[in-house]
């Protein structure tokens, strides 16, 4: 159904309109605004509401969606159709630009996702390609584009869209021609310039000008006869001649003659263009629909994002069930002024067609009515409306309106004439999907006859089953709603004690005009309002208490229960932020029980190390195997410790197991002590591996030092530079000061077992340097046998005083580089580790660098 402008005007359809051209980037997409209509098919709601919504995610989601260039040339091009016309050079420069706008477009919306679609068929399963803005997509599908225009066209203009030198041969060359007469003439009037002035017969300052597309000369009048030349102008004071000297009259006529032949060249070249365009016209002017299409859409999202609107997915059948709609035109008038506009909720379904809203005056009945009317008119033009995502929307047939005064001079209608002949055509289109929307309904003439013409013609509505919102200060059609089915009342609320309107719509009871109340506020005598109070009568007044009684208290109780209602809301909140609590506690539990394990794991390493250096050691030094027992006894209580922690599920319960492996561990090391079969060498040897102390101060020649990560101690011979000659028993070596740290020299009762050490160290070092490989390969091992085999290379490496080693471990789950790396984090002489070059293993291998 087409609307008249009429129509649109009174719901303010029109200024939607406008705000849309306003938004618009050229005439194409004026002209498709002018072209919106109202729409009662639901595909074609939804689809132009779908480009809407991709349109405004494809603006949040790219940033180099072309939008430039939108040329209107449509006339140009179809005057192509005409044999041996042409399109000038800014013509034909604004179709190429828009073309190349077209084509940008097309090529962006059939983009596929890389993922595709797979859809089942009769013969197997095929693919189909998915676009992420399928409704845009269907938009440019079928649009034509011109690759081969727009590089022949590319030939002749350049960027700045004049035509290029090179376009044809001929034109190059009159061009050529046309520069070389042309810097024949400046030349020469510069030279008859420079000798006029040394002449004195013009002015210093004075250079050519150009006059008719020639060169001249300015001269002052009485000067004119001292230059020979033709006088082409003068200036509108007088003052100055313009003189063609007559040098170069020759050569001006060659430059008019040259650019003649230029213009003639330039149009042959347009016109073979224009031969190439012609047999694509029709295709070139539908192209154009697109770019109209694009620039509306663009236009509607603009205006989505003013009105803070969105695009619901609409019904078939007719439903209005809004939550926070809002009159657009109204919501931006108060914007200006600072203030908000208040939320519509209002529904209307099957059991409830007819809404009847009554309430004081200047109390928001006509807001509400236009704001149904143009919220459901802007959504079946498809443009988005401003409401909240949880509304419901349907779709009408068409829309009745009686709204204002419609009083005809012409006609010689009356106000009530004109109301009841739009009852009577209302009447007569109504049906099942109509929305009727009536101001005032009955008013006009005298009340009585007014309200009963009024509850027939509602009884009439009735009937034929269409849906409506009427306004109304008749007690009449308020009581009409209590006793028939399918009429509800509503009340726009007022507030007594503040005598101020509220602009809220309730639905289910009817609403007080508070004329009495009003009548007072504005300031009517007392006795008046007394003596209106006598003729209306006490039952009147009193009914009229009665129903604002009413709506106060379910206004109260409505207040009381969207309280209610939001203390649930907080309390399912706060329920849902303890429960989220207590996961988050039992997680970091989880965490922490997992990182304490993981830290006994680390002691146990570093403790693992520290043993099996004091076993290497004593088995060097030919200790007893009762003493290298007590020490494996030891490691192996230590690690059972660590394995039960896993099993204990509360912190105390670790808590007391870790204190019982740690009194074990020392109960064995004083069991240790005290034992007599010991002897003195194992002792100082035992103490040498644990009791080292480290001293922060600077190194200097005497001190007692050690290699860092190791238990042999030495005494610094000398220092050069940055680095030392270390005495280790008879062994005299040179390393780097950065290795060594201070060490406290372990006691020695008989210098006999020393010697025998020193010299059994001493060999087993110069052995290791001799047989020592920089390279470990653990793959293929058990993480135990890996780290203990990385244990000992680390140590060896470490002694013989190698600066960077490599692990081989290889890639697989990654759980071997990961322990391996574990334990060298805890090494002291590890001064950094990382991966091979890709060139050499990549991660499949660990660089360690020893300091």
């Amino acid at each position: 159904m087409i609307y008249p402008k009429t129509f649109e005007d009174k719901i303010g359809f029109n200024e939607i309109r406008t705000l849309l051209r306003e938004r618009c980037l050229s005439s194409l997409g004026k002209e498709e605004v002018d072209k919106i209509t109202f729409m009662d098919n639901v595909k074609a709601i939804n689809t132009q509401l779908s480009r809407v919504r991709e349109f405004r995610r494809l603006q949040e989601e790219e940033e180099n969606f072309p939008l430039n260039y939108f040329f209107d040339v449509r006339q140009s091009v179809a005057r192509l159709r005409l044999e041996g016309t042409h399109m000038e050079e800014d013509e034909l420069f604004d179709l190429r630009r828009s073309l190349g706008t077209v084509n940008d477009i097309v090529t962006y919306l059939n983009r596929t996702d890389e993922d595709a679609a797979v859809a089942a068929t009769d013969d197997g399963w095929r693919k189909d390609p998915v676009y992420p803005y399928p409704a845009l997509h269907e938009l440019a599908e079928g649009v034509v584009t011109f690759p081969q225009i727009l590089q022949r066209i590319d030939q002749i203009l350049d960027k700045f869209g004049k035509i290029r030198d090179t376009a044809s041969p001929e034109l190059l060359n009159i061009r050529r021609e046309l520069a070389k007469v042309e810097g024949s003439i400046s030349r020469t009037l510069y030279s008859i310039l420079r000798s006029a002035q040394s002449e004195g017969l013009i002015e210093k300052d004075v250079t050519p000008a150009m006059r008719d597309g020639r060169l001249v000369i300015p001269v002052v009048p009485t000067m004119k006869r001292k230059i020979k030349g033709i006088v082409h102008d003068e200036s509108a004071s007088g003052k100055t001649l313009f003189i063609e000297p007559t040098e170069v009259v020759e050569a001006n006529n060659r430059v008019r003659e040259l650019e003649a032949e230029e213009r003639r060249e330039v149009i042959r070249i347009l016109t073979e263009m224009a031969k190439v365009i012609r047999p694509h016209v029709p295709q070139i002017l539908d192209s154009y629909k697109l770019l109209a299409q694009v620039d509306m859409l663009r236009a509607k999202t603009e205006l989505a994002k003013l009105i803070d609107g969105i695009e619901p997915e609409v019904g078939k059948y007719p439903h209005i069930d809004w939550i926070g709609a809002t009159h657009p035109l109204l919501r931006l008038s108060l914007q200006k002024q600072g203030k908000k506009v208040v939320p519509l909720e209002i529904t209307l379904t099957r059991n409830k067609r007819m809404l009847i809203i009554s309430g004081p005056n200047a109390g928001g009945k006509s807001v509400c009515l236009k704001t149904v009317g143009l919220v459901q008119y802007m959504l079946q033009c498809g443009l988005s409306v401003p409401m909240s995502e949880r509304s419901q929307t349907g779709i009408f047939q068409n829309i009745l309106i009686d709204i204002g005064d419609e009083q005809s001079i012409e006609d010689d209608l009356s106000t009530y004439s004109s109301h009841l002949t739009n009852m009577k055509n209302m009447m007569k289109s109504a049906n099942d999907r109509t929305l009727i929307l009536i101001d005032e309904f009955g008013t006009g003439t005298e009340p009585q006859i007014g309200g009963a013409i009024a509850e027939a013609v509602l009884k009439q509505f009735c009937i034929k089953r269409a849906y409506g919102v009427i306004t109304t200060h008749y007690q009449n059609l308020k009581h009409f709603a209590d006793s028939h089915e399918g009429v509800v009342n509503g009340a726009m609320l007022y507030d007594r004690h503040q005598m101020q309107a509220l602009f809220q719509l309730q639905i289910g009871q009817p609403g007080s005009s508070f004329a009495i109340e009003i009548a007072r506020k504005i300031g009517l005598p007392e006795q008046v309002i007394h003596d209106a109070s006598e003729i209306v009568g006490s039952d009147y007044i009193q009914s009229d208490k009665y129903l604002q009684d009413i709506v106060r208290d379910k206004r109260y109780w409505e207040s009381k229960r969207q309280t209610i209602h939001q203390r649930e809301k907080q309390m399912e909140q706060t329920i849902a932020k303890y429960e989220s609590e207590i996961s988050d506690l039992a997680k970091s539990r989880k965490e922490v029980l997992a990182k304490a394990k993981e830290r006994a794991e680390e002691l146990f390493k570093e403790s693992n190390k520290k043993i099996e250096n004091v076993i290497r050691e004593i088995r060097e030094k030919q200790a007893e195997k009762e003493e290298t027992k007590k020490l494996r006894d030891s490691l192996r209580d230590f690690k059972e410790g660590i394995s039960d922690m896993d099993k204990q599920a509360e912190d105390d319960k670790i808590a007391r197991k870790m204190a019982q492996i740690l009194r074990r561990k020392e109960n064995k090391k004083n069991r240790k002590k005290g034992d007599p079969s010991s002897s003195g060498q194992d002792k100082d040897n035992t103490s040498a591996a644990t009791t080292l102390s480290t001293v922060s101060a600077p190194l200097k020649e005497g001190d007692t030092v050690r290699i860092k990560g190791t238990t042999s101690v030495g005494k610094i011979e000398s220092i050069q530079g940055k680095n030392a000659t270390v005495i280790f028993g008879d062994l005299r070596s040179t390393t780097s000061l950065k290795k060594l740290e201070h060490a406290t020299a372990p006691k020695r009762e008989e210098p006999r077992p020393f010697m025998t050490v020193g010299r059994q160290t001493r060999e087993t070092i110069d052995e290791k340097k001799l047989n020592f490989k920089q390279d470990l390969d653990v793959r293929g091992m058990r993480g135990d046998e890996a780290l203990n085999a990385v244990m000992y290379f680390i140590d060896d490496a470490t002694l013989v005083g190698m600066s960077r080693v490599r692990i081989l471990h290889g890639t697989g789950t990654g759980i071997l580089r990961q322990l391996i790396r574990q334990y060298l984090a805890t090494v002291p002489a590890v001064t950094s580790y990382k991966d091979e070059h890709v060139q050499f293993g990549g991660a499949g291998i660990t660089v360690v660098d020893l300091g």
